[in-house]
């Protein structure tokens, strides 16, 4: 019997890029997956030269971080690439933005400091939209949430139903009419803005209107104790 053929090793990048993309519109719809599969195509088309991982199936090197769920739009997304050759920051975001669905934008390109992106990334400032909420219920179920110790809730997972403390994550929330703004830490678990409007509903009820919470992350940095610090600030 022959050895068997070993794989073929790839160089390594040559420049690592770090990439702020934003969801608007109907696009706040598409997947994780479905995001990487239009910057794949998009990286193709615009014929950026990618780095590829070594193995039986190379894929160019791609990291994501802390997506926001299917749903949320965004304008603080971000991911690192690989690169194979050293290129213009700036041409490559409006090459790749020539390239995107509608609704899936670029916002920023800029050379990779040191250090891991998803370090970087310890806070998240959020927008939430209530529709048919009303504002005094909605204002009382947030004082009762900032005032509890703990308010845990349910979420399936990929490793199924799920408990956890949803008031821990929550460094600042404040209520005006229908609407929300949301300071929350990332760790683990991860909680989401819509773990947080289930557990306003868990404490006032009548907020439970039937209508899906418009989502849109503002902000996705590193938490000074103070405010969100720019990831791709150096």
């Amino acid at each position: 019997m022959s050895p068997r053929r070993q794989p073929e090793q790839q160089a390594p990048p040559v420049q690592r890029l770090r990439v702020q993309y934003a969801k608007r519109g109907r696009a706040r719809f598409a997947s994780s997956r479905d995001f990487s599969r239009a910057l794949e195509r998009a990286l193709r088309r615009a014929e950026i030269p990618m780095a590829f991982s070594s193995g039986f199936s190379p894929h160019p090197r791609i990291s994501y971080a802390n997506a926001a769920p299917t749903g949320a739009a965004t304008e603080a997304e971000y991911l690192e690439l690989g690169l194979a050759a050293v290129l213009d920051p700036d041409e490559v975001r409006d090459q790749l933005n020539a390239a995107m669905p509608d609704g899936l934008v670029i916002v920023r390109v800029v050379p990779a400091a040191p250090g891991a992106l998803a370090e970087r990334l310890t806070a998240s400032r959020w927008e939430m939209v209530l529709d048919g909420a009303d504002a005094a219920a909605l204002a009382a179920a947030v004082a009762d949430l900032l005032a509890a110790e703990q308010v845990e809730v349910e979420r399936m997972t990929k490793t199924g139903l799920r408990r956890f403390d949803v008031r821990r994550a929550v460094i600042s929330l404040i209520a005006a009419g229908d609407r929300l703004e949301l300071v929350s830490a990332i760790g683990e678990p991860l909680v989401r803005p819509d773990d947080v409007v289930q557990a306003l509903q868990l404490l006032r009820p009548e907020l439970r209107t039937g209508n899906p919470p418009l989502l849109t992350r503002l902000e996705h940095g590193f938490w000074d104790g103070e405010r969100i610090l720019d990831p791709l600030g150096g």
